[in-house]
């Protein structure tokens, strides 16, 4: 079980209702992508973080660390955006190749720190409904508002796969360190191919015997999955409800 599926289990929201769950972090997404605004992404940011720490046994430095891969991917491609080559100066920055610029606006910039802002708030109401959520309450989600069947199959085979990959893979590396298949560069590579190329074999060798055990058990072309029931409390509607209208005021105002 990887960790964000572990915290989600742990969450003190684990029973919650998690068709109120995905509204809220759905709707609070949608609010803040369409305002597009830095006070909006940065109180979302911080609304969804404290609510997130606050019901999960996490760390604030555990959290920074789970929006660093993100944070990063989203400096690394933000580069195409803020520089520009241009035939003339701009205003903020200019650095002459010949006859043309690498040159940054303040336009740029401002439209840059926007969507860094915006998609890191974003992310945020996700890591809400992900650490809060195990998948298969989830998918119950998604059968919930008439979902096409086979996307949700698709997932749940997915998300299954993602354990036994994981599972093989830490297996195949703690056989390798034991042997000091990792004693140098040189041997890190070669082990890590080798481990890919075994990994591809029983990938294939662990569907066929997922579907075999499928069809041993009348598999019709329907997974079913045993959902939880959830009673829907009065109090968690109005903290929603107060949360929503206090968002889109502030996004109309601002």
């Amino acid at each position: 079980m990887i960790t964000i599926d572990k915290l989600a289990y742990n969450s003190n929201l684990r029973h919650k209702d998690p068709s109120l769950k995905s509204f809220f972090a759905i709707s609070i997404l949608l609010i803040c992508v369409i305002a597009r605004s830095n006070i909006i992404s940065l109180v979302t940011l911080v609304l969804m973080g404290a609510i997130t720490l606050l019901y999960n046994n996490i760390s604030l430095t555990y959290y920074l660390k789970l929006l660093t891969v993100p944070f990063l991917f989203l400096l690394l491609s933000s580069v195409a955006i803020i520089f520009n080559i241009t035939t003339y100066p701009l205003d903020l920055f200019s650095l002459e190749f010949g006859s043309h610029y690498l040159a940054i606006s303040s336009n740029s910039l401002f439209f840059t720190i926007n969507l860094i802002l915006t998609a890191i708030s974003s992310i945020s109401c996700l890591y809400l409904l992900t650490l809060t959520t195990p998948f298969t309450d989830l998918l119950s989600v998604l059968k919930k508002i008439h979902c096409p069947f086979i996307i949700i199959e698709l997932m749940l085979l997915i998300y299954r796969y993602i354990f036994v990959l994981l599972d093989i893979a830490l297996t195949i590396q703690t056989s390798q360190k034991s042997r000091l298949g990792n004693k140098n560069f040189k041997t890190s590579l070669y082990s890590m191919s080798q481990m890919l190329s075994v990994l591809l074999i029983r990938s294939f060798k662990k569907a066929s015997t997922l579907y075999d055990s499928m069809e041993s058990r009348c598999y019709n072309g329907e997974i079913h999955v045993l959902n939880e029931t959830y009673e829907i409390c009065t109090k968690d509607i109005l903290v929603v409800i107060l949360i929503e209208v206090f968002i889109l005021a502030l996004a109309i105002l601002v």
